[in-house]
C-alpha cells in the first residue's frame, strides 16, 4: 500500500520538475589527431628525402599522438621503417601486427633482448658491453639479432666515442661471422640541426663519415646509414644518407624558421588540443584568480574554468600568458595554472558553459599553435606536445587507424 503523500494546510505539495540530463556534447577535454595530416606529412618528407628511407619516430607515445594509429599512418605516407625509444614500445607494435621494421634504441643491461630477437626488432648497440648482451641473447635464442652501431659524432650523449668505435666495428664483425648478429645499420644524431650553419653541423658529418670509412674498413656492410632528424631532413640533404628520422615534423611541426626550406606549407599540424567551459560566473573588479592571487581582475567580467591542468601536460610556467581560443577570440590563461584546471577573463564576450576552447591547433583562424605554448612555456614544442597526459581522450579522424 502506497504511503499518503505528505501534506500541509490539507494540500500537497506541489513537486518541482527534475529537468533530464543533457544529451552528451563530447568529452570535456579531448585531443583531436588528423591521420590525414600524419600521412600527408610522411609523404612530403618522403619526397624532400630524395629516395632515402623514412623512418617514422614514434618514440613517448608518437610525441602524445598514439602509436598505434599514428604507425599505420606514417606506413600509408611512406614510411618504411618506424623508430622508437624503448624495447616497450616496439613490442606494442608488434602485438599489433605491426610487420615493418622497427628500431628501438635506448635499452639498459638485462633488457629482454631474446624477445626482441624473437619478434624482430632491431637494437642499438653503442658499447661493447651492449654488443655483447646481444650476441648471447641471440645465441640463447639461437638466431642473429639485427643492430645498428652508434657511434657519437660530437652530441655527448649515446653512442661510441671516436676512440671505441674501431674496436666496437671489430666485435661487431666477428660476431657477423659468427652469426650472432648483423649489422643493419650505422647511426648518429645531431645535436644542433635546427641552426642551419652553425659549424658544429659540418664537424658531426665529418666525423659520421669517417666513422663510416672504419666500418668499410672493418668489413661491415650497413644496410641503412643514418643522422639525419627532422630538421635536417628538412634543410640538410648532404645528411640523409639511406635513411632519414624524422620525428617532430611527422607530426606537422617545424623545427625550423620557415624561411630557411621551402616545405614548411606543406607540413599541418596534426593534434588539436580542446576543451569544454565547465564553470562561467560574473565578478566585480579587482577580484583576485587561482593560487597565489598572480591575477586579480581589472574590471567587472566573465571568469570560466576550463578543466585541463598541469596533470594533463597545461605547462604551470604557461600561467597568465598561455593562449586560448573561445568563439573565436583570443584569450590568455588567468592566473595559475592549476593540477586539474585554469581560468580565463573573457571580459564581455558571450559564453556559455560546455562552450569549446581551443588550446592549440593547425593555427586556422587565428588559433593557436603548439609553438605558441611553447613559446610562452618557454620551452620546446616537443615537451608540449609528450606531456598531455591519458586522462585526455584521444579522438581520431581520418585515415588508417586503430583504438589505443
Amino acid at each position: 500500500m502506497n504511503p499518503e503523500p505528505p501534506q500541509s494546510g490539507g494540500r500537497v505539495r506541489p513537486v518541482a520538475a527534475i529537468a533530464p540530463p543533457a544529451a552528451p556534447a563530447g568529452p570535456q577535454a579531448c585531443a583531436v589527431i588528423d591521420l590525414d595530416a600524419i600521412r600527408d606529412n610522411v609523404a612530403a618528407l618522403r619526397a624532400r628525402a630524395h629516395g632515402a628511407e623514412v623512418m617514422a619516430v614514434l618514440k613517448a607515445n608518437a610525441y602524445g599522438h598514439g602509436l598505434l594509429p599514428t604507425a599505420r599512418a606514417s606506413v600509408a605516407g611512406g614510411a618504411s621503417r618506424l623508430g622508437v625509444a624503448v624495447l616497450a614500445e616496439a613490442f606494442a607494435l608488434r602485438a599489433a601486427g605491426i610487420t615493418e621494421p622497427v628500431l628501438a634504441w635506448l635499452s639498459a643491461p638485462g633488457a629482454p633482448y631474446q624477445r626482441a630477437i624473437a619478434e624482430d626488432i632491431d637494437m642499438a648497440a653503442h658499447s661493447l658491453d651492449q654488443l655483447r648482451e646481444i650476441a648471447a641473447a641471440a645465441a640463447e635464442c639461437g638466431h642473429a639479432a639485427r643492430v645498428h652501431l652508434k657511434v657519437d659524432t660530437g652530441m655527448g650523449r649515446g653512442g661510441a666515442t671516436a676512440s671505441d668505435w674501431p674496436a666496437l666495428v671489430e666485435e661487431a664483425r666477428a660476431r657477423e661471422l659468427d652469426g650472432l648478429i648483423r649489422v643493419e645499420g650505422v647511426w648518429s644524431h645531431l645535436a644542433r640541426a635546427d641552426e642551419p650553419g652553425e659549424p658544429s653541423i659540418a664537424r658531426q658529418l665529418a666525423v659520421f663519415d669517417e666513422a663510416l670509412d672504419v666500418a668499410t674498413r672493418g668489413g661491415l656492410r650497413p644496410a641503412v646509414r643514418h643522422i639525419a632528424n627532422s630538421a635536417a631532413t628538412l634543410s640538410l640533404p648532404e645528411s640523409h644518407y639511406d635513411m632519414v628520422r624524422p620525428g617532430l615534423a611527422i607530426y606537422g611541426v617545424d623545427p625550423l624558421a620557415p624561411k630557411n626550406h621551402p616545405l614548411a606549407a606543406a607540413l599541418r599540424p596534426a593534434m588539436t588540443l580542446r576543451a569544454r567551459l565547465v564553470q562561467i560566473k560574473r565578478v566585480v573588479a579587482d577580484t583576485p584568480v587561482s593560487y597565489g592571487h598572480t591575477y586579480a581582475t581589472p574590471r567587472p567580467t566573465t571568469l570560466a574554468v576550463v578543466p585541463l591542468g598541469y596533470a594533463d601536460g597545461i605547462p604551470r610556467s604557461a600561467s597568465d600568458i598561455g593562449p586560448v581560443q573561445v568563439h573565436g577570440n583570443r584569450h590568455t590563461v588567468s592566473g595559475r595554472v592549476c593540477m586539474d584546471q585554469f581560468v580565463i577573463d573573457l571580459g564581455d564576450d558571450d559564453a556559455a558553459i560546455g562552450d569549446d576552447v581551443v588550446i592549440f591547433g593547425p593555427g586556422d583562424l587565428d588559433a593557436p599553435t603548439v609553438l605558441d605554448w611553447a613559446s610562452a612555456a618557454h620551452t620546446i614544442a616537443y615537451e608540449i606536445l609528450t606531456r598531455i597526459g591519458d586522462r585526455v581522450e584521444r579522438i581520431y579522424t581520418g585515415g588508417p587507424h586503430a583504438p589505443m
